[in-house]
Formats: structure tokens, C-alpha cells, sequence
């Protein structure tokens, strides 16, 4: 089985090597790098690792900064993902977990039935108790998250989606594809991470605008998401100082640090695969200059959180986020809520 798995960064270089090796570990056949206006030497390891056939990397094709967007669309013209089987858009934070056998991507597909597609729901890891920035497998250091059925105030939690390379679709977007050409009498096979057939709306989208997710309740027995999205908290401001990778002006403050900082549940889960994971990464380091391209992007990483903590603004926010309320905002509100109607 050909699984490709693709995916859009900019400066993400001291975790590249863990998100390719743990790929791999899936069950992952290609990989499909897009890169934009690197400073940390990311597009130097990757084209590296392109040398010796690891990865495919391309300069991503945007004009308009709307670099998912159009990254998606060139995907889907590239041999690496037209021959594959089965394709996987996903972040470098973002690392499918699979609770059934080996933890591989056709172990989950067996599990699930065969369908034409798998949404597995997000689950957003905290970043507390981590602050300083560690060159360290991320999975291996993160195991807080919110409660698995509920982020924030929502019970519908946001998907990634797995699905096969000739699903036919309008276009890809980055949760989810949106179909085209189907009898809506007689509609694709298309699961959640538990096995069972999501909705017709949400295959449909038959809504007023698009829908990314769906109830998280009973829809994780297979496989969940496991999305660093902060990681440590230095690492954090370097990702402020980077902006988003996907759109422009994207604010990372503090409501998206307690939204994603929620450390209410223990999921150690993942940590399975560790032992080869580092064997992965090894084996990746062993390939004539890798580890020296890995180490500059660690080093330029590095060199970034010492200029910002020089930095009064940044010193501030890093204090401010410090001393934030370990609860989303939306419980605060509840809790005071409650409490001003018992007063």
C-alpha cells in the first residue's frame, strides 16, 4: 500500500526529523514537503533529505499567501500523491495515534471497515509543565490534554482526514475533502476513528457554512489526533515571532495559549512507539549531513528564543502566559458565571 502524507512549514526545523521518522513508523511511503520564507535553515535539512530520497520538497506555489490553500492544489498534480493509495494532509505538530495493533494506517483502515475516508478528531496537548525548549521526540514530552470529549466549550471537535488517493473531490481542504460527483443516495463509505459512518451532513456539507469536525464523544477508539500546537512555552513565542504558516495575520495571544493549554487528562498513549521512534531518527542522523542540518535548525531555533527574551515585549508575553489561567477562557466565564449567581 502506497500511504503519501503532505504537508506546508515554515521554520519547523528542529521537528522535521521526528514527524518524518514517526511517519514512516505509520506505515507512511512518501512525503510531501511545501516550504515559504524559512530563516532557520528547515528548507536546507529538507532538500538534504530529498538528496537521499527521504522526502520530496518543493518551494510552495502561493501568490497570494494563501499557502495551504494552494499547496493543496498543486498536491494533487504531484506523482508522490496521484500514485499513492491513500493520503494524509496533517501539520508537523500533529501526529496520528492508532490505538488498534502495531499502531500503523492499514491496521486502521482494516479496523475501520475499508472506507474511502477516516476523520480522526483533534486532540490539543498542553504545554504545561514544559517551558524551555529541549531537542527531544515532542511525543515524549507532552501528556496533558483537555478531556478527549470536550475542547473548551465545544463538544464537535475539529478532524484531520485520511482518505483514498481516488476519493473524487472538488477540492482538498485542509480538515477534510469536499466531494464532487456523488449520488447523495449512495455516498462514500467514510468513518470517524472509532469505525463508525459520519454523518450525511457532514460528508455533504449540507450546512451554512463548512463543518471541520463533529461530536468527539465515542469517535477516538481507533485512533486520535495528538496535536502539539504550543509545544513548550519558548518554543510557543518562537511560533508568535513566526506567524502562522497557513495564513497570513493569524494572531497566536493569549486566548490561543489557554484554549490549547488545557491540562485536565493524562494520555500517555503514543509514547509506545518512543523505542523506535528513536531508532527512526537515528537512522535519519546517520545520513550523510543530516545531523548537521538538523543542529543548525536547533541552533538557529535557540539563537531565536535568546533574541526574543531580549526583547521587553516578548519577555512580557512569556510572563503573561506564565501567569495565565490554566483554564480556556470560556470555563472561566462559566465558573464566574456560577459563582456571581450563588452571590
Amino acid at each position: 500500500m502506497k500511504i503519501t502524507a503532505f504537508t506546508c512549514v515554515k521554520n519547523e526545523g528542529p521537528f522535521l526529523l521526528e514527524w518524518i521518522a514517526y511517519n514512516r513508523l505509520l506505515g507512511v511511503t512518501g512525503q510531501l514537503f511545501y516550504s515559504n520564507d524559512c530563516t532557520d535553515g528547515t528548507d536546507t535539512l529538507l532538500d538534504v533529505l530529498a538528496g537521499h530520497g527521504i522526502v520530496q520538497h518543493l518551494p510552495n506555489p502561493a501568490k497570494s499567501r494563501k499557502y495551504q490553500v494552494e499547496a493543496l492544489r498543486d498536491a494533487r498534480r504531484q506523482p508522490i500523491v496521484t500514485e499513492a493509495d491513500w493520503l494524509w494532509n496533517a501539520d508537523v505538530d500533529e501526529f496520528l495515534n492508532i490505538r488498534v495493533g502495531d499502531g500503523t494506517i492499514p491496521e486502521l483502515i482494516e479496523a475501520c471497515g475499508g472506507p474511502d475516508a477516516i476523520s480522526i478528531t483533534h486532540q490539543h496537548f498542553a504545554s504545561t509543565p514544559v517551558t524551555d525548549f529541549v531537542d527531544a521526540p515532542v511525543i515524549g514530552q507532552f501528556t496533558r490534554s483537555h478531556n478527549p470529549d470536550i475542547w473548551c466549550d465545544h463538544l464537535a471537535i475539529e478532524v484531520k482526514t485520511l482518505m483514498r488517493a481516488d476519493l473524487p473531490s472538488d477540492y482538498w481542504g485542509a480538515h477534510r475533502p469536499f466531494l464532487k460527483g456523488f449520488d447523495k443516495d449512495r455516498l462514500p463509505r467514510w468513518t470517524d476513528g472509532s469505525g463508525r459512518q459520519v454523518s450525511r451532513t457532514f460528508i455533504l456539507n449540507d450546512a451554512d457554512k463548512r463543518l471541520f469536525g463533529y461530536t468527539a464523544r465515542g469517535a477516538r477508539d481507533f485512533a486520535t489526533l495528538n496535536h502539539y500546537a504550543l509545544r513548550s512555552l519558548d518554543s510557543y513565542l518562537v511560533k508568535i515571532d513566526r506567524g502562522d504558516v497557513n495564513r497570513e495575520n493569524r494572531a497566536f495571544d493569549d486566548t490561543y495559549w489557554r484554549e490549547r493549554n488545557d491540562a485536565a487528562f493524562e494520555d500517555t498513549s503514543i509514547q509506545r512507539h518512543l523505542p523506535k521512534l528513536h531508532d527512526g531518527i537515528a537512522a535519519l542522523k546517520a545520513l550523510p549531513g543530516v545531523a548537521q542540518a538538523h543542529d543548525d535548525c536547533v541552533a538557529s531555533h535557540r539563537a531565536t528564543i535568546d533574541r526574543l527574551m531580549a526583547q521587553d515585549d516578548y519577555a512580557a508575553t512569556r510572563a503573561q502566559l506564565l501567569a495565565a489561567s490554566p483554564l480556556p477562557p470560556a470555563e472561566d466565564a462559566l465558573i464566574a458565571m456560577l459563582q456571581a449567581a450563588r452571590a
